[in-house]
């Protein structure tokens, strides 16, 4: 008796369940559709001319060294950079902190700081994120030093 009453009591609300989840699936599909709509209409995108520099051999009398990894905005909405930062204390990335028009030029530059490191190669990498359809970039940036 308790197990059919059980049943009886389960069964209704399994139903409402069910029909609840296809009522909320189909409202979120529409959802999507929007987002995806607006997001391809206007975007900004990232586009570095190389994503890795190699510093080649330098001495250790003369430790610090520069490089610059241009990019342009290829996307159609302003481009903002977010945050730049290397794997190591040792590197310092600076980046172009205004919006980006697209089509517009910016630029990451980039510290290497060698002092009481010891000789040798090494290989740094600087992580970009920004408000692109590519959010995070990675740039490398090696070299070595004898």
């Amino acid at each position: 008796m308790k197990k059919i009453l059980l049943i009886l009591l389960l069964a209704p609300c399994t139903l409402l369940t069910a029909k609840a989840q296809t009522l909320k699936q189909k409202v979120n599909v529409s959802e999507v559709k929007a987002v995806a709509t607006t997001k391809a209409e206007n975007y900004a995108e990232v586009t570095f001319d190389t994503l890795r520099y190699d510093f080649g051999k330098f001495s250790k009398s003369e430790p610090v060294v520069h490089c610059s990894f241009p990019f342009t905005n290829t996307g159609t909405a302003p481009l903002i950079i977010h945050q730049a930062f290397a794997s190591c204390g040792c590197t310092i990335p600076t980046y172009t902190k205004e919006p980006i028009k697209p089509g517009d030029k910016g630029v990451v530059d980039v510290t290497y700081d060698g002092t009481d490191k010891f000789p040798g190669h090494f290989t740094k990498t600087i992580t970009i994120r920004s408000n692109a359809v590519n959010e995070v970039v990675r740039l490398t940036i090696e070299g070595t030093m004898e």
